[in-house]
């Protein structure tokens, strides 16, 4: 990257059944995140994506948010398609230099998402966070049995690069872009998708990564755990024929 051009950040979220008020959250978030990677990169952007969104994700919510913060970008339409095909079709609309995702509570502290982006600085490529043991204090359950299922999986089986792959908070420059928009699952499994079609094609470095005070996991469904688990065959056996 030319060190004289302008280091262009975008942060994006999928918006889905959001709390009363999270407009002004989120705006008072990207504001302390802005303060906070000032000097390391020259503009921040924020695109949100509406997946269908039954409550809370009415023109008026979205223009309260964009009275606060005029530049955002929202995207939206009616069916909910899951987590994954909002990101990427967020990622889509990001035009910048440097693009991370994460949830629109910012589940994680400021400190951890300038450490992703100082990676990219410094690395380029994927910058993916990875949770520390404390996270898992902090979840239900079932949140995490998964989450140490898919460690083991990663470590062990896949030998990925990282083992951490479910977590929230990613990066990734424009190489990594062309990545993530090869990805094809909709819901969670997205994420260990994209860091396997990434393996070898693009540098992955983790980064640590930790909860933000006051932050609050829901439960895991039946119903999302059958999905995933079909997505995640899928991924099993598509890796084997490649």
């Amino acid at each position: 990257m030319d060190k004289l051009k302008p280091v262009r950040l975008n942060v994006i979220v999928p918006c889905y059944k959001p709390p009363e008020g999270w407009e002004a959250a989120l705006a008072d978030r990207v504001f302390a995140f802005q303060k906070n990677v000032s000097g390391i990169v020259d503009s921040l952007g924020l695109i949100v994506v509406n997946d269908g969104s039954p409550i809370n994700a009415t023109e008026d919510n979205f223009n309260r948010l964009r009275h606060a913060i005029p530049d955002v970008k929202v995207v939206s339409y009616e069916e909910n398609r899951g987590k994954g095909y909002a990101l990427r079709k967020g990622v889509a609309e990001s035009e910048a230099d440097f693009h991370l995702l994460t949830d629109a509570d910012f589940p994680y502290d400021m400190e951890s998402m300038k450490r992703i982006v100082v990676s990219l600085k410094e690395n380029g490529g994927i910058a993916a966070g990875n949770r520390d043991t404390q996270y898992y204090t902090k979840v239900p359950l079932s949140r995490r049995i998964i989450s140490k299922v898919f460690r083991w999986i990663l470590r062990n089986l896949l030998r990925q690069p990282i083992s951490d792959s479910q977590c929230g908070l990613k990066g990734f420059d424009n190489e990594g872009k062309k990545v993530f928009m090869e990805t094809s699952i909709d819901r969670f499994l997205f994420d260990l998708e994209f860091l396997m079609l990434a393996k070898d094609r693009v540098a992955i470095t983790p980064v640590p990564v930790v909860l933000r005070e006051g932050v609050i996991f829901s439960k895991v469904g039946m119903k999302i755990l059958t999905t995933e688990g079909w997505n995640f065959l899928k991924i099993l056996f598509t890796r084997k024929g490649g």
